[in-house]
């Protein structure tokens, strides 16, 4: 059986509507392994043209092109692929060697896409090397290399995955006579040894040297004659001996993986270091401003919530009953107007309070009342006079940290405000005032000593002038009035500030409110997050720009590499190949955008954060470690998807229109 036999081929190429140019017109002839043969013709004969069919790179055709009795013409697009991977061997004229990678990388690059170990390709390809006489010059880029040292890469680079058919284009076109003698050596030695080798040429000297010419013009074979037969006496031996090589080497059955993409596509990007460089830094300015805008936004709500947390106890938590607004009526009868008590909580029954003292890690219970009002309560001293909005009772909710001056009320004692200081007359610590409380009808007057002054902070009794005094006190005054007092508020111990949320969860749970604290922080946290979150999106717009940036930069690798996709694809690059380095790339990419994009952004930070120290002893930015990782996703994902549409149309380019291209 012939190795490569060609029956009835014809092909044909549209000018234009339905009009066809005929190039080649019902070919036949085969070909055996161990023949130097030469397929000689004028320029436009089809020579060129029988070659791209042969070597798989050309499909469209009719007729059967048979290789080891397979016709290739019914292969599928995988299948072609593998056939131009392993079956043939393409040595060009214009020698199409990758100017970027270097000799060694120029030879093992069908094997890397076949996904063979490193070591062993690395192997493989010294030893063709070495046995065409190019050891010295693995490391060194093509541009380095004179002619006949370029060729000589390019007939190693077609021998590497050990086919059984080497097509060479033109192979001494671009040579001076004595180093076309030695290609022609070489590729007599590559036939001696069992392959069938295939000159395509213009060139009668050349063609004097095969063992075999074939004649082209206008299409068709006009003659076809047997110069010498090479006297090979191993020829079974030999295909015995490939087909284990083939096998030693994993050349069959495999296909580039993905590390072996990646790194190939770092080879590639190191070809327009800058211009990637570049691309990163305007890649990493969106994910900067993305990240800096969400850690600015959890800056401020750390601020906000430490100086909040700063005036209470984490030990307590604080709960309040639900209002209810169908209990809330207006009196218009103006015998019983009075002055408005603004706070109309309902009191905690025994039911509440035994409910809440069984919640789980809740070591104690205290009772509390706090009155908000406008002009009902009071505080007299020497003469001057303070009204009180809030009169509250005193709790472990407010420590020694919460004193601005004096120390926490015991019996008989209160603790007021800076507001309400400032209206008495500023020293007032240790000193007697008259506390009025309106209770009913009646103001009710009590002599209470003033403990000290609380530092509100950030609650709301640095606005409000507020009295605190201990619930007992406050009892005693309702009491002596013929008056109960309920508790309205009730304050949650614990022992240990981790069961702090789970507590707060379970007074939810059972339907009461947490503290106004809580409540105006989970009020401002929302507020920030909004915030942060319209400032984010705003930032990402940034990112629509990066990822256009993007695509037009890998659309003009594309078109720029184009003559490179076509020799890959000529060595057997499968469309996912193509699509897959592209691909890599795009992500590699995203990789480093996403990393100088974090980088910058803690360097910006701590920049930031010494400024806002300095002024106002806070961290204005703060990172965290999920906004590094959400900014790392977020660019890769985008430079991948920014990557498809190039990868699509590299992958699509016909390797035949891309070979010729300059």
């Amino acid at each position: 059986m012939c190795l490569l036999e060609l029956k009835n081929i014809n092909k044909y190429y549209k000018i234009s509507g339905s009009n066809k140019f005929h190039a080649i017109k019902d070919v036949n002839v085969s070909f055996n392994k161990g023949e130097l043969v030469s397929i000689i013709g004028e320029s436009g004969s089809g020579k060129s043209t029988l070659m791209n069919l042969i070597g798989g790179l050309d499909s469209n055709y009719s007729g059967e092109l048979l290789v080891n009795g397979k016709d290739i013409g019914k292969l599928r697009k995988k299948e072609l692929d593998k056939y131009r991977k392993s079956t043939v061997g393409f040595v060009f004229q214009s020698f199409n060697l990758i100017s970027h990678l270097s000799i060694l990388d120029n030879v093992t690059i069908a094997m890397t896409l076949s996904n063979v170990k490193k070591k062993a390709r690395i192997k493989r390809a010294k030893e063709i090397l070495s046995e065409l006489g190019l050891e010295n010059q693995i490391n060194k880029k093509p541009s380095q290399l004179s002619g006949g040292q370029k060729q000589r890469v390019a007939i190693a680079r077609a021998l590497i995955n050990n086919p059984e058919i080497i097509i060479a284009d033109e192979p001494t076109g671009s040579l001076d006579s004595k180093t076309t003698m030695q290609v022609l050596e070489i590729l007599r030695n590559i036939a001696e040894k069992g392959k069938l080798v295939i000159m395509v040429t213009h060139s009668e000297k050349v063609a004097s040297c095969s063992s075999r010419v074939v004649k082209i013009a206008d299409g068709k074979i006009i003659s076809d004659d047997e110069i010498f037969k090479f006297e090979n006496t191993y020829e079974l031996e030999n295909a015995s001996s490939n087909q284990k090589r083939f096998k030693f080497f994993g050349i069959r059955g495999k296909n580039l993986g993905i590390i072996s993409a990646v790194k190939l596509s770092l080879k590639n990007m190191k070809e327009k270091l800058t211009r990637n460089i570049f691309l990163s830094i305007g890649g990493s300015i969106g994910i900067m401003s993305v990240i800096l805008m969400l850690s600015l936004g959890n800056g401020v709500k750390t601020y906000f919530n430490k100086t909040m947390n700063n005036y209470v106890n984490p030990l307590v938590i604080e709960a309040n009953m639900p209002s209810d607004e169908d209990d809330e009526t207006i009196n218009l009868d103006v015998t019983t107007i009075q002055k408005p008590e603004l706070n109309k909580q309902k009191s905690f029954e025994d039911a509440d309070i035994q409910k809440l003292s069984q919640i789980e890690n809740v070591s104690k219970i205290e009772k509390g009342y706090t009155s908000i009002s406008i002009g009902s309560n009071s505080l007299n001293y020497d003469g001057k006079s303070s009204n009180l909005m809030r009169l509250s009772t005193i709790s472990s909710n407010i420590t020694e940290s919460n004193l601005q001056e004096g120390s926490l009320p015991k019996e008989g004692e209160m603790l007021i405000n800076k507001s309400v200081s400032d209206k008495l007359g500023g020293d007032v610590v240790g000193k007697k005032v008259t506390l009025n409380i309106l209770l009913g009808q009646k103001v009710v007057k009590t002599e209470l000593t003033v403990s000290g002054i609380e530092n509100a902070g950030g609650d709301l009794s640095s606005i409000m002038k507020s009295a605190f005094l201990n619930y007992s006190d406050l009892e005693k005054i309702y009491l002596d009035n013929n008056s109960t007092l309920k508790p309205n508020v009730m304050y949650l111990d614990t022992t240990n500030e981790k069961y702090t949320p789970q507590i707060k969860g379970k007074v939810k749970e059972l339907g009461y409110l947490g503290s106004s604290q809580d409540q105006m922080t989970s009020m401002f946290n929302e507020m920030i997050n909004i915030v942060t979150y319209v400032l984010s999106a705003i930032a990402a717009i940034s990112l629509v720009v990066s990822a256009i940036m993007i695509v037009v930069v890998m659309y003009i690798s594309v078109v720029e590499r184009t003559k490179e996709i076509g020799i890959i694809k000529a060595i057997g690059a499968r469309r996912k190949d193509i699509r897959r380095i592209f691909v890599c790339e795009a992500f590699l990419i995203g990789v480093f955008s996403g990393v100088i994009g974090v980088v910058a952004s803690y360097l910006i930070m701590k920049g930031i954060n010494t400024m806002s120290n300095k002024l106002f002893n806070i961290n204005l930015v703060i990172i965290r470690r999920v906004y590094a990782v959400f900014g790392l996703c977020v660019s890769i994902i985008i430079s991948m998807l920014s990557g498809l549409l190039p990868a699509n149309k590299a992958a699509k380019l016909d390797p035949v229109e891309s070979l010729r291209r300059e």
